[in-house]
């Protein structure tokens, strides 16, 4: 169990610096490289969907995409339906 809180840990943490990269070139611009929104996902999808919510409010980015949401939030009901089936199973036991 301590394994899967420290994967959640460290892909937060490495999700909040690719969004704040990637703001970073945005905001900059001058044909900076930007980071694809397909890779923004799968970093919370793979664990990373507390440090992509917090991103999307710390730095401010991404927060207007209506798909980018749409997608953003079914990856956060996907982790919560994931962990809801988790305990359950565990309490059938």
């Amino acid at each position: 169990m301590v394994y899967i809180a420290v994967i959640y840990v460290v892909m937060s943490l490495v999700t909040i610096f690719v969004y704040w990269r990637d703001k970073r070139a945005a905001v900059l611009g001058g044909g900076r490289r930007r980071v694809p929104e397909r890779t923004l996902h799968l970093l919370a999808l793979f664990g990373g969907i507390v440090g992509a919510l917090i991103a999307q409010q710390l730095v401010r980015h991404k927060r207007r995409k209506f798909w980018f949401m749409v997608v953003t939030v079914l990856i956060a009901a996907l982790h919560a339906g994931g962990w809801v089936v988790w305990v359950w199973w565990r309490l059938m036991q």
